[in-house]
């Protein structure tokens, strides 16, 4: 899994919304579709693409599958942006130390 496959899968704003209502606790397939404006088997191909993507996990309990929040690939894709904010505070502190080692020129 990588952070491309992890964005892809969370461009479509039903699968955000799934992976979002899955935050507060694990759910069936059903429990989920009850709080989505999509069919039940619409919510089972998302949840594919969120677990391919290592989104979600799933686990059999009796005859239903129990899906929840997987954290390897929230944290692949922390792990992404993170990298962002580390060029940003990088770029500030050397900045910062230009503008500390820079001296005035006097007249």
């Amino acid at each position: 899994m990588t952070y491309d496959t992890v964005l892809t899968a969370l461009a479509d704003p039903t699968r955000r919304s799934i992976l979002e209502s899955l935050r507060g606790a694990p759910m069936s397939v059903r429990e989920i579709a009850d709080q989505q404006p999509v069919s039940r088997p619409a919510v089972s191909q998302h949840l594919r693409v969120l677990q391919e993507a290592g989104l979600v996990t799933a686990q059999p309990h009796g005859a239903r599958r129990v899906y929840s929040v997987e954290s390897r690939g929230i944290a692949e894709l922390r792990k992404y942006l993170d990298g962002f904010w580390t060029d940003v505070l990088d770029g500030y502190s050397a900045e910062i130390h230009r503008r500390l080692t820079d001296k005035p020129k006097r007249r």
